[in-house]
C-alpha cells in the first residue's frame, strides 16, 4: 500500500499509530500508552471539540502542566482543526488572562490544580465558551461558560462529527513568546511550517524510530513542544517530566527508562555538572545530547562527556519565531568551540548591516533567516511584524530578522555575539524587564541560567524596603524564572544624554563590582 506524506500535524500521529498501534508513544507518571491509545483518545476528544462548536481556526488553549492529557490536547485539537495554544502553567491570572483574550480561545483545557490563576483570568476572559478541567470539578456551579470533566470529554460520541477541511497553509499554532512590551506575542505557524520544521531537525539530529526522547521542558516552550512532535513523527517514545526541579527524581526515572535523545538547557546542565563533581553521574545509554535557548558554554563541553560518554552533542541557536535557525554538527563541537554551526536543512541563513547591506565574513552583522519554517508574524501586532518580517527575494516572500548580531566565518559558521535589545535569557526563558517592573531591570552573564536577572531601584527618603521583600513580592504576580536574582538599591540612577536610565552604565558597575 502506497504511503501517504504529512501534510498536517496531527497526521504524524495517525502514520505512526497505523504503523506502530502497541509501541509505547507516551511514557507519563509512571504508566505507558500505546500508539493506538492516544489515537483514540485524541480523536475522542477531537470528536468533542467539533461537537461542542469548534470550527476551523478556531483557538483552543492549553493552561497545563506536561501531561498525557496535555499532549492529548494538542493533538485533539489538530485534529479538530483547532489552533492550540500551550501556556505555561507558571504564567499568573493577568498574563494568563491577556493570552486567552489576545488569542480569542473558545475552549480551555486546564486542571483544577491551577484553579485559583484560572478563577482569576476566566471572570474577563471574553471569547471562552467552555473550560475542560482534568481532576475532580464541581459541575454544580454555574458560570458564564460551559464546565466539563476531562474524562468526560472522552466519552463523546463520533456520529454526526463533521471535521473540516484543513490544508498545509492553514494555521496550526499559536506559541506566546516574551516581548518587549512586556505583553506576550502570539507566533503565528502554520501546518507547513511545523511540518516542515520537525522533518528538517529529525534529519540533523538523525532520529529514528528506537528514539525514547526525554521531555523535561514545559510543552509551551517550542524547545518542548518540539520534542513531542518529534517523537510522534518518527514513532518513538516521549518520556514526560513535569521539570527538574527534583533531579534525584529524574535521575532515577531516567535510569528505569533509559531514554536515547536528552533535550536540555544550560541550567538543567550546570546541575547535572556540579552533581557529577560531587558523585558520580553517567548514563551510557543516551546517544544524543542537544542544547538551546541559551549559549552552551564551551567548558561544559568535557564535563557533559563524563556524564554522557556514548552522546553525540548538538549546540543549537534558534528563536520561537523560525523555530531553530542553526546547529553544529556533534563531530565539530571541539573543533568549532564557540560556533554554532549552519542552517538547519531547507533553510538559509545571511548577515547584513543595519542598513541593510551584506556583511563580509570575520564582519558582525545581523542574523536574517530564509526558510519555510518562518513565522506568519506576530497575531494581532502588523506594526511588530513588519519589524522582524522583511522583503525576501522573491515576490510575497518574506525573510525574518533576527534582531542578534552574528559573526560568519569563511566556513559559513556562525557566531553569536549578542542581542539587539534588553531582552533578558534566563533558565531557558525570555524575560522582559518590563513585564518585572517599570525600574532599572538587566541581565548579566549567568553560567547556571545564561542571565541572571538584576534590579535597581531608587527610593524615597522615608521609604524602608529590601531585598527579600521586593522578591517576595515580585512571586506573587510573576512566573519563577522572572523573579531577580539581586536587588540593588541606589540613591539616584545613572542618566544618558537624553535623559533616560543608563542600562549600559548599570551594567558595566555591577559587573565592576562583582
Amino acid at each position: 500500500m502506497m504511503s501517504i506524506p504529512q501534510r498536517l500535524i496531527g497526521e504524524a500521529l495517525l502514520i505512526s499509530a497505523r504503523k506502530y498501534p502497541e509501541k509505547t508513544a507516551i511514557i507519563a507518571k509512571g504508566k505507558e500508552f500505546s500508539y493506538a491509545s492516544l489515537k483514540e483518545s485524541a480523536e475522542n476528544l477531537s470528536n468533542h471539540l467539533v461537537n461542542s462548536g469548534i470550527k476551523k481556526g478556531d483557538r483552543v488553549a492549553i493552561y497545563m502542566n506536561n501531561s498525557w492529557e496535555c499532549i492529548v490536547s494538542i493533538y485533539a485539537a489538530s485534529i479538530a482543526g483547532a489552533v492550540f495554544l500551550v501556556i505555561n502553567p507558571q504564567t499568573k491570572a493577568s498574563k494568563l488572562l491577556y493570552i486567552l483574550n489576545d488569542s480569542g480561545a473558545k475552549i480551555l483545557i486546564s486542571e483544577t490544580f491551577l484553579k485559583n490563576e484560572l478563577s482569576q483570568a476566566l471572570k474577563d476572559a471574553k471569547d471562552i465558551q467552555e473550560v475542560i478541567l482534568t481532576g475532580e470539578v464541581d459541575l454544580s456551579l454555574k458560570y458564564h461558560f460551559k464546565l466539563i470533566n476531562f474524562e468526560d470529554s472522552l466519552l463523546t460520541s463520533k456520529n454526526n462529527t463533521n471535521f473540516p477541511n484543513i490544508i498545509p497553509l492553514d494555521l496550526a499554532a499559536l506559541i506566546y513568546t516574551s516581548g518587549s512590551t512586556g505583553f506576550p506575542k502570539g507566533v503565528m505557524m502554520t501546518h507547513q511550517s511545523m511540518v516542515f520544521t520537525s522533518w528538517s531537525l529529525i534529519e540533523y539530529l538523525r532520529l529514528t524510530e528506537e528514539e525514547r526522547i526525554l521531555l523535561l521542558l514545559p510543552l509551551a516552550f517550542d524547545y518542548g513542544l518540539y520534542q513531542l512532535i518529534m517523537a510522534i513523527t518518527i514513532g518513538g517514545t516521549l518520556i514526560v517530566e513535569e521539570s527538574f526541579i527534583f533531579p534525584a527524581t529524574i535521575y532515577k526515572n531516567i535510569n528505569l527508562y533509559k531514554p536515547t535523545v536528552f533535550p536540555g538547557v544550560p541550567t538543567i546542565y550546570a546541575m547535572m555538572i556540579a552533581t557529577n563533581k560531587k558523585s558520580n553521574l553517567s548514563f551510557d545509554f543516551i546517544k544524543k545530547v542537544t542544547n538551546t535557548a541559551a549559549s552552551l558554554p564551551a567548558e561544559f563541553t568535557p564535563e557533559l562527556k563524563k556524564i554522557f560518554p556514548n552522546a553525540l552533542i548538538f549546540r543549537m541557536y534558534g528563536l520561537t519565531e523560525c523555530k531553530r535557525v542553526c546547529y553544529l554538527e556533534p563531530e565539530l563541537i571541539d573543533i568549532k568551540k564557540d560556533s554554532v554551526g549552519k542552517a538547519i536543512p531547507g533553510t538559509e541563513v545571511f548577515l547584513l548591516s543595519p542598513d541593510g547591506n551584506p556583511v563580509p565574513a570575520g564582519e558582525p552583522g545581523i542574523l536574517h533567516i530564509r526558510g519555510p519554517h518562518v513565522m506568519l508574524g506576530y497575531l494581532n501586532n502588523d506594526e511588530l511584524s513588519r519589524e522582524m518580517l522583511k522583503p525576501g527575494k522573491l515576490p510575497g516572500e518574506k525573510v525574518l530578522c533576527s534582531n542578534d548580531w552574528f559573526v560568519m566565518d569563511e566556513g559559513g559558521f556562525l557566531y553569536f555575539q549578542g542581542r539587539n535589545d534588553d531582552i533578558i535569557k534566563t533558565r531557558g526563558e525570555k524575560v522582559s524587564p518590563i513585564e518585572i517592573e517599570k525600574v532599572a531591570v538587566i541581565g548579566v552573564p549567568d553560567n547556571i541560567m545564561g542571565e541572571s536577572i538584576v534590579v535597581f531601584i531608587t527610593m524615597h527618603d522615608q521609604s524602608t524596603l529590601n531585598e527579600k521583600e521586593v522578591q517576595n513580592e515580585c512571586a506573587k504576580n510573576l512566573e519563577s524564572f522572572m523573579i531577580p536574582q539581586k536587588v540593588i538599591f541606589l540613591k539616584e540612577m545613572p542618566k544618558s544624554s537624553n535623559g533616560k536610565i543608563d542600562k549600559k552604565e548599570l551594567k558595566n558597575n555591577f559587573l565592576k563590582n562583582e
